[in-house]
């Protein structure tokens, strides 16, 4: 499932909050906290270069904190601000790849990543 319906969605502020000292990431709340992995990768491969260059430039400098923050907590007992923290370091990780590996031959790349299907949970 493509994720197009976050991109500009308006969501309320109980929907965006993140835990206290990631406040400068819930600009990016409603486009990539994105709980699927393929919606993840769709997001990823949707969005345009400036969208990740912005989403990468915040949210790389509090993958650290943010880990931190989270290490320790049961992922299934994560808070729903938690779990959108989860969500966006996750989405980080899709970004990262297109950003600090790619570059400008990530629409090339982004056409073989449909040869590479993910599989529904069981």
């Amino acid at each position: 499932m493509h994720n197009w319906w976050r991109v500009g969605a308006t969501v309320t502020a109980d929907e965006t909050s993140l835990p206290d000292g990631f406040e400068a990431l819930e600009r990016f709340v409603a486009t990539w906290a994105i709980a699927d992995l393929a919606e993840r990768d769709a997001m990823r491969g949707s969005s345009t270069p400036d969208q990740r260059k912005a989403f990468y430039s915040v949210a790389s400098g509090l993958l650290e904190p943010a880990l931190d923050y989270l290490d320790g907590k049961p992922l299934t007992a994560l808070s729903d601000p938690e779990q959108r923290l989860m969500n966006l370091m996750l989405s980080l990780a899709h970004v990262a790849l297109a950003q600090e590996v790619q570059h400008e031959d990530e629409a090339h790349h982004a056409h073989f990543r449909s040869f590479l299907p993910f599989t529904p949970k069981a």
